[in-house]
């Protein structure tokens, strides 16, 4: 895949931790150059630079997700710094708060909602007449395990990620006919700091987590960096509309 992403554009939101910077590394590392998006503009410079020591190249832009004014002009600007767009990972998320549906505020899940599914849904809004003008393009979304299996304890977090499997699979239909291709991402538990929070919020343990997958391990952000740039890359040419757990085997062994 070394030569796959010569002279390409990536955006990558969420890109200032976790996945989002792993795989913006990832992207760069392969030539490519990157927008890193993200609301903490400290974490997307801290990744630019990364990038830039490495001799790659890229620039930070902070957004909100949720707001499409600013997912517009994540988009523009991404036109206007690199001249047009290729890839996108729309990844941004939080985890919202743990809890049961009837413990769940309207305010957690109002909050949850916009930025992990309305979040996704307004980058394709603006992503994709970006790609139909350049003639093609590929989009990988960010769901979950929590996307393909019930997950007590999350109700808005489970609801937002199944909507982004549902969103992913539309778009893609509705959009290969142009030459773009639409895939999700179902991360299982990875080592990130969303995962460490998340552990505190449910009083929860490594080793815990740990015991959900089979491998016996947490994920690595550089794992599911490796099937973003598969999802990316012309390997995966005739795959739109599939979303792909990424989870050492976890939904495998659900019961």
């Amino acid at each position: 895949m070394a030569n796959d992403y010569e002279g390409k554009v990536a955006l990558v939101t969420g890109g200032g931790s976790g996945i989002g910077k792993a795989t913006a590394l990832k992207f760069a590392s392969l030539g490519a150059s990157v927008v890193v998006a993200d609301i903490n503009e400290t974490g997307a410079q801290e990744t630019v630079s990364q990038i830039t020591e490495l001799g790659g190249k890229a620039a930070a832009f902070a957004v909100d997700v949720s707001i499409g004014s600013q997912v517009k002009a994540m988009v523009d600007f991404t036109l206007e710094t690199f001249g047009k767009l290729d890839c996108a990972f729309n990844n941004a998320g939080i985890e919202g708060e743990g809890g049961s549906i009837v413990d769940c505020s309207e305010e957690n899940w109002a909050r949850t909602i916009a930025i992990d599914l309305t979040g996704v849904f307004l980058c394709m809004k603006y992503e994709i007449p970006a790609m139909l003008d350049n003639g093609s393009g590929t989009i990988v979304n960010t769901s979950s395990v929590a996307g393909l299996a019930g997950t007590p304890g999350l109700p808005a977090y489970g609801a937002a990620k199944h909507g982004v499997v549902g969103l992913t699979k539309g778009a893609a239909k509705e959009y290969a006919p142009h030459g773009i291709r639409v895939n999700a991402v179902c991360p299982g538990v990875i080592e990130t700091p969303m995962v460490t929070r998340l552990a505190d919020d449910m009083s929860s343990t490594r080793e815990a987590f740990d015991n959900l997958h089979p491998i016996g391990r947490l994920g690595q952000p550089e794992e599911i960096a490796e099937a973003v740039i598969w999802f990316c890359s012309p390997a995966s040419s005739f795959v739109t509309g599939h979303a792909m757990a990424v989870d050492g085997g976890l939904l495998a062994s659900w019961i």
